[in-house]
């Protein structure tokens, strides 16, 4: 099973001091390649303020263009994310739920 995972969607929120304060991330998670059975892809999204609740900074303010993709992938809750797709691979892909058929010449035993 080859799991990629990539950033395929991300919206800076800029401040009137031009650093972001705000992203709204996707990332996309697949399994194998498109037309092998094991295919499956699911996606994620997640805001992260520069401020969280309780007023701890989950990243430093700074302008866009010196954010990395690798500082993205770090503000995401990504080892929640990959026991989520792994565990939606085993129910749909490895463990899939077997699908009943209705038997219409059943008799009712008398």
């Amino acid at each position: 099973m080859a799991v990629t995972k990539a950033i395929t969607k991300c919206v800076p929120y800029v401040n009137s001091s031009s650093k972001v304060d705000k992203w709204d991330i996707e990332m996309t998670y697949q399994n194998d390649s498109e037309g092998d059975s094991t295919y499956y892809t699911s996606s994620f999204r997640t805001t992260v303020p520069q401020l969280d609740d309780d007023g701890n900074a989950n990243f430093t303010l700074k302008a866009k263009s010196s954010w990395t993709n690798a500082n993205l992938v770090a503000i995401c809750p990504v080892s929640e994310w990959d026991v989520v797709f792994a565990s939606q691979v085993d129910s749909v892909v490895t463990n899939p739920t077997v699908q009943s058929t209705p038997d219409s010449d059943f008799n009712v035993p008398s």
